[in-house]
């Protein structure tokens, strides 16, 4: 893969294999002279993150590692951050992995000089200017997959253990100043977390697109990002080492971070409350609920995705686009039903309860009432599509 650039849009981004060299380098233009390099128990002893460090260190940088963050990150995860990154002195956050340690690096970062408890800063009318903003230290950004473009993104989502849901830490200055999207890192992911980490970016970019509010910079960029995800995630499952598609998925998942800020959806409603009480991957859930949700919002988006359809050179529009990605998900490997990762219908009725309040539903182009979330776990629970 060739393509080598520059972007600062939505922040500077060094696009290109390779360019996790110049990671050290990032760091002292983000003004970070003794970084904490965030990452979870998976890949912290991988040879990617020996390249990291060593790329710090070879700036003449001190460097720490944490690594104590959970595939869906509590606040204990946060409060553990906290404490290493004021122990060792550290100015700054590398936030190193896929979403999880990136969404945990971000909150650490913002959290060391807040006098608030975290949950003060939900996502929730302004709480956000709450915040000190002199407190939140800069970040670095380093995706290992393509998936929740949460390098790019200005918030974190951080599982409160004590409800069992998901809580969205906001503010505009929790977006990384420097991020390094480097296509080799991701080339050892293994297919499934390939598939889900890929779907997640799918998820992004269809419900930004679907949302009903006016962004249409945003929409332009989630359909290209729909693109992307059809032509080059098949291909990156099926070759791991296919570096020009790992490069086009990078691009595809912050794509879909950038997108989102024109809205989410009922994928992301019904998901997170799965994710918070069973632990599932976040990716691989949406990719379950994908088509149940597209089938249910039929009526308030058909004619988005007719167009969506001729784009992508689909045949017979809404249906075709749903066949699409029926198919998509059996050549990947996604479960059709809940069941198949770990659910059955005992906690359907809490569930949908906390699915109507999530925070995202709120984008869905139709609205999301406890009743169409009890009925949409069931269809997913018994593969009932349309």
């Amino acid at each position: 893969m060739a393509a080598t650039a520059n972007w600062n849009y939505p922040t500077a981004i060094r696009f290109g294999a390779g360019r996790i060299a110049e990671l050290g380098r990032a760091c002292v233009t983000a003004g970070i002279s003794r970084p904490l390099l965030v990452t979870d128990p998976g890949i912290v002893s991988l040879p990617i993150t020996a390249r990291a460090l060593a790329a710090i260190r070879g700036e003449g940088l001190e460097v720490a590692v944490f690594s104590e963050v959970k595939p869906n990150p509590t606040e204990d995860n946060v409060a553990a951050g906290l404490a290493a990154l004021r122990a060792g002195g550290h100015d700054g956050v590398v936030a190193f992995g896929g979403g999880s340690a990136l969404d945990c690096g971000k909150v650490v970062a913002f959290m060391r000089g807040q006098a608030r408890p975290m949950w003060d800063f939900e996502d929730v009318g302004d709480w956000w200017t709450r915040a000190d903003p002199a407190g939140i230290a800069p970040i670095v950004a380093v995706p290992t997959t393509a998936g929740t473009g949460s390098e790019v993104g200005r918030a974190g989502v951080i599982t409160n253990v004590a409800s069992h849901t998901k809580k969205v830490i906001f503010h505009p200055r929790m977006m990384p100043t420097e991020v390094i999207c480097d296509p080799e890192l991701t080339i050892d992911l293994p297919p499934h977390l390939t598939a889900g980490t890929g779907m997640d970016a799918l998820a992004h970019c269809l419900e930004a697109y679907c949302a009903p509010a006016y962004h249409p910079m945003a929409e332009g960029i989630a359909v290209e990002g729909i693109r992307l995800v059809k032509e080059y995630l098949p291909r990156a499952y099926r070759d791991g080492a296919d570096l020009e598609a790992r490069a086009q998925m990078l691009s595809a998942a912050a794509m879909g971070a950038t997108a989102f800020q024109k809205g989410l959806g009922a994928i992301h409603a019904l998901s997170h409350p799965v994710g918070a009480i069973y632990n599932t991957h976040h990716g691989l859930t949406n990719a379950v609920f994908m088509p149940y949700v597209l089938d249910f919002n039929r009526e308030a988006i058909y004619d988005k995705i007719e167009r969506l359809a001729a784009w992508l050179g689909i045949a017979d529009g809404f249906s075709g686009f749903l066949d699409f990605l029926l198919r998509l998900r059996r050549d990947l490997g996604i479960p059709h039903t809940l069941d198949r990762i770990g659910l059955d219908g005992a906690r359907f009725a809490e569930m949908a309860e906390m699915a109507v309040v999530d925070p995202t539903a709120g984008g869905n182009p139709r609205t999301l009432t406890a009743g169409d979330a009890m009925d949409l776990y069931q269809r997913a629970l018994d593969g009932r599509v349309g």
